[in-house]
Protein backbone atom coordinates (compact mmCIF):
# COMPACT_ATOMS: atom_id res chain seq x y z
CA UNK A 1 0.00 0.00 0.00
CA UNK A 2 1.02 3.66 -1.45
CA UNK A 3 -0.42 6.24 0.68
CA UNK A 4 0.77 10.61 -0.09
CA UNK A 5 -0.59 12.34 2.78
CA UNK A 6 -1.02 16.03 1.25
CA UNK A 7 -2.57 19.67 2.22
CA UNK A 8 -1.19 23.70 2.37
CA UNK A 9 1.89 24.29 4.58
CA UNK A 10 0.77 24.30 8.09
CA UNK A 11 -2.21 22.12 8.07
CA UNK A 12 -0.63 18.95 9.98
CA UNK A 13 0.78 16.67 7.60
CA UNK A 14 3.80 15.64 9.44
CA UNK A 15 1.70 15.38 12.49
CA UNK A 16 -0.56 13.33 11.10
CA UNK A 17 2.01 11.09 9.17
CA UNK A 18 4.22 10.88 12.26
CA UNK A 19 0.80 9.77 14.40
CA UNK A 20 -0.44 7.54 11.27
CA UNK A 21 2.89 5.39 10.94
CA UNK A 22 2.52 4.56 14.30
CA UNK A 23 -0.58 3.31 14.35
CA UNK A 24 0.13 0.93 11.62
CA UNK A 25 3.11 -0.51 13.49
CA UNK A 26 0.75 -1.48 16.72
CA UNK A 27 -1.01 -3.27 13.89
CA UNK A 28 1.63 -4.96 12.50
CA UNK A 29 2.53 -3.38 9.92
CA UNK A 30 6.01 -2.48 8.43
CA UNK A 31 6.24 0.96 7.43
CA UNK A 32 8.41 3.44 5.41
CA UNK A 33 7.66 7.08 5.41
CA UNK A 34 8.96 9.48 2.59
CA UNK A 35 9.81 13.02 3.59
CA UNK A 36 8.89 14.41 0.02
CA UNK A 37 8.97 17.81 1.36
CA UNK A 38 12.31 19.66 0.39
CA UNK A 39 11.42 22.79 2.85
CA UNK A 40 10.42 20.42 6.02
CA UNK A 41 13.09 19.85 8.18
CA UNK A 42 10.68 19.08 11.39
CA UNK A 43 9.50 15.53 10.75
CA UNK A 44 12.66 13.32 11.49
CA UNK A 45 11.81 15.08 14.96
CA UNK A 46 8.40 14.12 15.31
CA UNK A 47 9.38 10.85 14.93
CA UNK A 48 12.48 10.89 17.62
CA UNK A 49 14.81 9.92 14.65
CA UNK A 50 17.99 11.29 13.17
CA UNK A 51 18.01 12.28 9.47
CA UNK A 52 19.11 10.35 6.75
CA UNK A 53 21.16 10.81 4.11
CA UNK A 54 19.33 12.67 1.36
CA UNK A 55 18.27 9.68 -1.19
CA UNK A 56 19.35 12.58 -4.41
CA UNK A 57 22.61 11.25 -3.05
CA UNK A 58 22.39 7.52 -4.41
CA UNK A 59 22.53 9.41 -7.66
CA UNK A 60 25.39 11.31 -7.54
CA UNK A 61 23.60 13.97 -5.68
CA UNK A 62 21.88 17.26 -7.42
CA UNK A 63 25.10 18.47 -9.42
CA UNK A 64 25.61 15.12 -10.87
CA UNK A 65 22.25 14.00 -12.01
CA UNK A 66 21.60 17.70 -13.51
CA UNK A 67 25.53 17.11 -15.52
CA UNK A 68 24.27 13.08 -16.15
CA UNK A 69 21.21 13.50 -17.19
CA UNK A 70 21.45 14.56 -20.64
CA UNK A 71 19.71 16.86 -22.60
CA UNK A 72 17.24 14.14 -24.92
CA UNK A 73 14.36 11.69 -23.83
CA UNK A 74 16.59 8.51 -24.47
CA UNK A 75 19.64 10.08 -22.48
CA UNK A 76 17.38 10.73 -19.80
CA UNK A 77 16.03 7.25 -19.96
CA UNK A 78 19.03 5.78 -20.21
CA UNK A 79 20.01 7.71 -17.00
CA UNK A 80 17.33 6.69 -14.98
CA UNK A 81 17.49 3.38 -15.61
CA UNK A 82 20.86 2.70 -14.57
CA UNK A 83 19.65 3.10 -11.15
CA UNK A 84 15.90 2.28 -11.04
CA UNK A 85 15.51 -0.24 -13.98
CA UNK A 86 14.56 -3.02 -11.38
CA UNK A 87 12.07 -3.67 -8.76
CA UNK A 88 12.85 -2.01 -5.01
CA UNK A 89 11.75 -3.49 -2.10
CA UNK A 90 12.39 -2.22 1.37
CA UNK A 91 15.28 -4.70 1.94
CA UNK A 92 17.06 -3.24 -0.67
CA UNK A 93 16.88 0.85 0.30
CA UNK A 94 21.16 1.36 1.10
CA UNK A 95 21.03 1.86 4.65
CA UNK A 96 22.76 5.25 4.90
CA UNK A 97 19.23 6.30 3.16
CA UNK A 98 17.12 5.21 5.89
CA UNK A 99 16.93 5.48 9.75
CA UNK A 100 15.00 3.28 11.78
CA UNK A 101 12.83 3.17 15.04
CA UNK A 102 10.44 0.86 16.86
CA UNK A 103 9.10 -0.35 13.26
CA UNK A 104 9.30 2.70 10.88
CA UNK A 105 12.07 3.29 8.48
CA UNK A 106 12.37 7.26 7.07
CA UNK A 107 13.64 8.18 3.93
CA UNK A 108 14.10 11.86 2.53
CA UNK A 109 14.49 12.81 -0.90
CA UNK A 110 16.19 15.60 -0.53
CA UNK A 111 16.13 19.14 0.85
CA UNK A 112 17.04 22.94 -0.30
CA UNK A 113 20.26 23.36 2.01
CA UNK A 114 22.18 26.16 0.05
CA UNK A 115 21.32 29.45 -1.69
CA UNK A 116 20.97 29.47 -5.53
CA UNK A 117 21.00 25.65 -5.13
CA UNK A 118 18.25 25.63 -8.19
CA UNK A 119 14.81 24.50 -7.82
CA UNK A 120 13.50 20.63 -6.16
CA UNK A 121 12.98 19.59 -9.85
CA UNK A 122 15.64 16.28 -9.20
CA UNK A 123 14.21 15.40 -6.31
CA UNK A 124 10.81 14.73 -7.79
CA UNK A 125 12.41 13.13 -10.63
CA UNK A 126 14.45 10.09 -8.15
CA UNK A 127 11.55 10.23 -6.07
CA UNK A 128 9.09 9.33 -8.85
CA UNK A 129 11.29 6.46 -10.25
CA UNK A 130 11.72 5.06 -6.83
CA UNK A 131 8.32 4.98 -5.93
CA UNK A 132 7.29 3.71 -9.81
CA UNK A 133 9.57 0.77 -9.00
CA UNK A 134 9.13 -0.12 -4.96
CA UNK A 135 7.29 -3.32 -4.72
CA UNK A 136 5.44 -3.80 -1.24
CA UNK A 137 3.76 -6.75 0.36
CA UNK A 138 0.58 -6.97 1.41
CA UNK A 139 2.38 -6.48 5.40
CA UNK A 140 4.34 -2.99 3.95
CA UNK A 141 2.91 0.46 4.01
CA UNK A 142 4.83 3.68 2.09
CA UNK A 143 3.22 6.84 3.60
CA UNK A 144 4.64 10.13 1.62
CA UNK A 145 4.66 13.12 3.46
CA UNK A 146 4.35 15.28 0.58
CA UNK A 147 5.31 18.87 -0.38
CA UNK A 148 2.34 21.52 0.07
CA UNK A 149 0.31 22.14 -2.59
CA UNK A 150 0.06 20.29 -5.80
CA UNK A 151 2.96 20.13 -7.78
CA UNK A 152 3.28 16.67 -6.54
CA UNK A 153 0.64 16.07 -9.07
CA UNK A 154 1.91 18.03 -11.91
CA UNK A 155 5.26 15.96 -11.48
CA UNK A 156 3.31 12.28 -11.54
CA UNK A 157 4.36 11.58 -8.15
CA UNK A 158 0.78 10.49 -7.05
CA UNK A 159 0.18 8.33 -10.15
CA UNK A 160 1.43 5.54 -8.25
CA UNK A 161 -0.29 5.81 -4.81
CA UNK A 162 -2.98 3.69 -4.01
CA UNK A 163 -4.85 6.43 -1.59
CA UNK A 164 -4.13 9.72 -1.05
CA UNK A 165 -4.99 11.66 2.41
CA UNK A 166 -5.60 15.21 2.62
CA UNK A 167 -5.42 17.39 5.44
CA UNK A 168 -7.63 20.34 6.05
CA UNK A 169 -7.03 22.92 8.49
CA UNK A 170 -9.70 25.41 9.54
CA UNK A 171 -8.29 28.27 6.47
CA UNK A 172 -10.10 29.16 3.35
CA UNK A 173 -6.59 28.11 1.61
CA UNK A 174 -7.11 24.76 2.67
CA UNK A 175 -10.73 24.69 1.39
CA UNK A 176 -9.75 25.91 -2.35
CA UNK A 177 -7.02 23.27 -2.21
CA UNK A 178 -9.14 20.15 -1.02
CA UNK A 179 -11.19 21.14 -4.05
CA UNK A 180 -8.45 21.37 -6.38
CA UNK A 181 -6.63 18.04 -5.25
CA UNK A 182 -9.89 16.22 -5.28
CA UNK A 183 -10.20 17.16 -9.54
CA UNK A 184 -6.47 16.21 -9.96
CA UNK A 185 -7.13 12.80 -8.20
CA UNK A 186 -10.17 12.21 -9.54
CA UNK A 187 -8.32 12.54 -13.16
CA UNK A 188 -5.93 9.96 -12.38
CA UNK A 189 -8.91 8.31 -10.92
CA UNK A 190 -6.92 7.57 -7.23
CA UNK A 191 -9.51 7.79 -3.90
CA UNK A 192 -9.46 11.37 -2.16
CA UNK A 193 -9.98 10.99 1.95
CA UNK A 194 -9.92 13.79 4.09
CA UNK A 195 -8.70 14.64 7.84
CA UNK A 196 -9.77 17.43 8.98
CA UNK A 197 -7.55 19.11 11.36
CA UNK A 198 -7.11 21.67 14.05
CA UNK A 199 -10.73 21.96 14.56
CA UNK A 200 -13.52 22.79 16.41
CA UNK A 201 -17.04 22.17 16.70
CA UNK A 202 -17.99 25.35 14.68
CA UNK A 203 -14.87 24.81 12.14
CA UNK A 204 -15.47 21.21 11.48
CA UNK A 205 -19.11 22.18 10.48
CA UNK A 206 -17.77 25.04 8.22
CA UNK A 207 -15.42 22.64 6.30
CA UNK A 208 -17.94 19.86 6.20
CA UNK A 209 -20.40 22.02 4.59
CA UNK A 210 -17.23 23.20 1.88
CA UNK A 211 -16.55 19.53 0.69
CA UNK A 212 -17.90 18.23 -1.44
CA UNK A 213 -17.53 13.80 -1.23
CA UNK A 214 -18.54 14.43 2.15
CA UNK A 215 -18.83 10.59 2.39
CA UNK A 216 -14.94 10.89 2.08
CA UNK A 217 -14.46 12.21 5.45
CA UNK A 218 -12.52 10.22 7.69
CA UNK A 219 -12.07 12.12 10.67
CA UNK A 220 -11.99 15.67 12.86
CA UNK A 221 -9.11 15.74 14.88
CA UNK A 222 -9.70 18.55 17.33
CA UNK A 223 -6.93 21.12 18.30
CA UNK A 224 -4.97 20.20 20.97
CA UNK A 225 -2.18 22.13 23.02
CA UNK A 226 -0.16 19.32 23.97
CA UNK A 227 0.03 18.22 20.19
CA UNK A 228 0.78 21.48 19.24
CA UNK A 229 3.31 22.28 21.67
CA UNK A 230 5.29 19.06 20.91
CA UNK A 231 4.93 19.73 17.30
CA UNK A 232 5.87 23.52 17.67
CA UNK A 233 8.92 22.46 19.72
CA UNK A 234 10.09 19.83 17.59
CA UNK A 235 9.59 16.96 20.04
CA UNK A 236 8.83 13.21 19.02
CA UNK A 237 5.26 13.25 19.45
CA UNK A 238 3.95 11.73 22.33
CA UNK A 239 0.31 12.02 22.46
CA UNK A 240 -2.34 9.17 21.54
CA UNK A 241 -4.90 10.61 19.22
CA UNK A 242 -8.03 7.95 19.02
CA UNK A 243 -9.59 9.68 15.72
CA UNK A 244 -5.84 8.20 13.68
CA UNK A 245 -7.48 5.11 14.21
CA UNK A 246 -10.12 5.82 11.41
CA UNK A 247 -7.17 7.11 9.17
CA UNK A 248 -5.61 3.41 9.77
CA UNK A 249 -8.52 1.69 8.78
CA UNK A 250 -8.86 3.07 5.90
CA UNK A 251 -5.20 1.88 4.99
CA UNK A 252 -5.32 -1.86 6.25
CA UNK A 253 -9.04 -2.52 4.71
Amino acid sequence: MKVSVCGKGGSGKSTIVALLARELVTRGKEVLIVDADESNYGLHRHLGMDNPDDFMEYVGGKMGFVQNMGSTQEERTNFMNRYFKEDWGLSDIPPMYFTEKNGIKLMCSGKIREINEGCACPFHAVLKAFIMNLKLTDNQVAILDMEAGIEHFGRGIDDDMDLIFMVCDPSYESLQLADKITKLADHIQKPVYYILNKIDDTTELIIKKAIEKKQNIICGIPANRQLLEESLSGEEISLKVPEINKVADIVTE
